[in-house]
């Protein structure tokens, strides 16, 4: 790789991060009084917010991710055919999962018919994976790819059920995608995808302003289930690139709010598949925790996760293991802290 071409890839970087926080924010601009008319999320038992609030902005944060990733991309120029298949997949199998959450957000749709319809686009991303491909040799190939295939489900709606909250989402978007582009220049990662996780980061940016506490505006289904693919699949990049310990650390306090939240509630037999106020940032804030305060937390403990990942980049078996356990004690002290009235 030419210096000049370096240059061009940082120029493309730093040009995909302001590209999609100006899109997002003029995309924003323009679609809510529209969402304010069509799109209002209204106050029940479960949720978190008081007062009518429209929701759809992730309409604009997924929109300003795919044009500017689509643009940016093009520039560098530099895809084999395979890869921009699989670019092509899961960009379209974003746009595919939007559309499905946003109908939810109009009008519910049945747990069944919305679980199969993602599965399908996830399926679509998976098989745009080279054939040749292994994560985990030590399983035969399909069992595998059965696996990624239910991780990334399970991936997709976790993000949505931690989506329950003023800035959560902007709290594990912006450590997450900025620590897979940081990674990105250690570990053999495809310019792509550094540059998709860059527009992601921007587009959220432009998103927080109007989702800062109290929230003027929220992702809805039609944001959160498409961020949590694109998230998914940045982190698979880093798995594929080596550095799966890092793809594990990275998520750490979603994967354990949200899976903890599901085995607990299996275990007492309740509705599973069914919208509630049971996982630990909720309980939080029905414990006297302010929303602002909870979101700190987060994103404090995403950022010590982001720096455990680093050591990890290293391959030094010890290191990682020690910081696999800092990052689960850390995560395990987070979520208890939760679950503490606040005085």
């Amino acid at each position: 790789m030419t210096g000049g071409d370096e240059e061009l890839r940082l120029w493309a970087g730093a040009g995909a991060l302001i590209v999609a926080a100006a899109l997002s924010t003029g995309l924003i601009l323009l679609l809510r009084p529209l969402l304010r008319r069509h799109a209002l999320a209204r106050p029940n038992a479960r949720s978190s917010h008081r007062e009518p609030t429209p929701q759809g902005g992730g309409i604009a944060v997924i929109a300003a991710t795919i044009v500017t990733a689509v643009g940016c991309v093009g520039v560098l120029g530099e895809m084999s055919s395979a890869a921009a298949v699989e670019v092509f997949a899961v960009l379209a199998a974003s746009v595919f999962i939007a559309v499905v959450g946003g109908i939810d957000d109009l009008r519910p749709m049945p747990v069944a018919p919305r679980l199969m319809l993602q599965m399908l686009a996830i399926a679509v991303v998976i098989g745009a994976m080279p054939t040749d491909l292994r994560i985990v040799p030590l399983l035969p190939w399909w069992a595998e790819r059965l696996c990624l295939l239910l991780a990334l489900v399970w991936f997709v709606n976790l993000v949505n059920f931690m989506d329950g909250i003023d800035w959560m989402t902007v709290a594990e978007v912006v450590p997450l995608t900025a620590s897979v582009v940081l990674l990105g220049w250690l570990a053999p990662i495809p310019p792509q995808s550094k540059i998709l996780a860059l527009a992601l980061l921007g587009a959220t940016l432009g998103f927080a302003p109007f989702n800062k506490p109290v929230a003027k505006l929220f992702l809805g289904d039609v944001g959160s289930l498409p961020v949590g693919l694109l998230l998914g699949w940045l982190l698979l990049q880093l798995a594929r690139g080596g550095q799966p310990a890092a793809a594990l650390l990275l998520p750490l306090y979603y994967l354990a709010d949200a899976s903890v939240t599901l085995i607990r509630r299996v275990a007492l037999g309740e509705p599973f598949w069914q919208a509630h106020r049971s996982h630990f940032y909720q309980r939080a804030c029905d414990l006297g925790f302010t929303v602002p305060a909870i979101v700190a937390r987060v994103f404090l403990t995403n950022l010590a996760l982001a720096g455990l990942a680093f050591l990890t980049a290293k391959h030094d078996p010890i290191v990682t293991v020690v910081s696999l356990l800092i990052g689960g004690a850390l995560v395990a002290w987070l979520l208890a802290s939760f679950a503490i009235k606040k005085h």
